[in-house]
């Protein structure tokens, strides 16, 4: 038997039930998510048209701006550096021997100006309304038409192995650590960005050193690219010149895990 005070009375109103209805929860929901777009794309926008590529337009101004900054740092640093030196040989305390030694292995370092006969290679990109000209090739894609990391390091590579004293890329002069790499279309080489045409200069015997351009593989596969989508080769002997020292740091960077 039920209690009463569990049962309706008789005479009273019937009580409502509300129903939960998940379609009037749905829309608040798909308001607080629109409200919360618009906040964040107010914010990241901070008044700009995100639509543009300003942005893109700011960080090549930007990597341009650098560039020049490092360039002038550079040049500085040799100045200085050639000021210590002078210093350093008025009156070092060392021997003729040590004096001799030292200069050896500041020119295998790269560090000072080298003077000789020289081969340079220039490579640049094909004109961007290239076509096959050779039958049984396919029409270029635009990544047959653009010159790639792989190709100047080829060339840097088979420049040592045909015995360079020492290499100029652009108008910087390769060390032990040097790295030449390629962000999009731009070589990008000890802090500094450069576009084609790129211009690799080598200290050392012209004719071993176009041997060794002829006989590399990785130039051979380059030199298909030349002859079916004219991507730009030239090689010229220049007699003699003067490279530049390597006037950067020496130091090395790595990462470091965070503590």
């Amino acid at each position: 038997m039920s209690n009463s005070a569990d049962s309706p009375q008789a005479g009273s109103s019937p009580v409502r039930m509300r129903r939960f209805r998940p379609v009037r929860v749905l829309t608040v929901a798909v308001f607080a998510l629109a409200g919360l777009i618009f906040f964040t794309s107010f914010n990241t926008a901070k008044g700009t048209n995100i639509r543009t590529d300003a942005s893109l337009l700011k960080l090549s101004d930007l990597i341009q701006e650098r560039s020049h900054k490092n360039g002038r740092l550079g040049e500085s640093n040799a100045t200085l550096r050639e000021d210590v030196e002078a210093l350093a040989e008025r009156d070092d305390g060392s021997t003729k021997a040590e004096d001799e030694r030292l200069a050896a292995l500041e020119g295998n370092a790269g560090t000072q100006k080298l003077k000789g006969e020289a081969l340079t290679v220039t490579l640049n990109d094909a004109p961007p309304n290239a076509t096959a000209k050779l039958p049984g090739y396919p029409e270029p894609q635009p990544d047959y038409l653009v010159i790639h990391q792989q190709d100047l390091q080829a060339v840097v590579n088979a420049m040592w192995q045909g015995g360079a004293k020492g290499i100029k890329v652009m108008d910087q002069r390769l060390i032990s650590t040097s790295a030449v790499r390629c962000v999009g279309n731009t070589l990008i080489l000890q802090g500094r960005v450069y576009s084609p045409p790129y211009k690799i200069t080598a200290v050392g015997d012209p004719e071993k050193l176009q041997k060794a351009l002829a006989a590399s593989p990785a130039i051979q596969n380059y030199m298909v690219y030349v002859n079916v989508y004219g991507l730009g080769w030239k090689v010229e002997e220049e007699g003699a010149v003067t490279l530049p020292g390597y006037s950067g740091t020496v130091d090395l960077h790595y990462a470091k895990p965070v503590e």
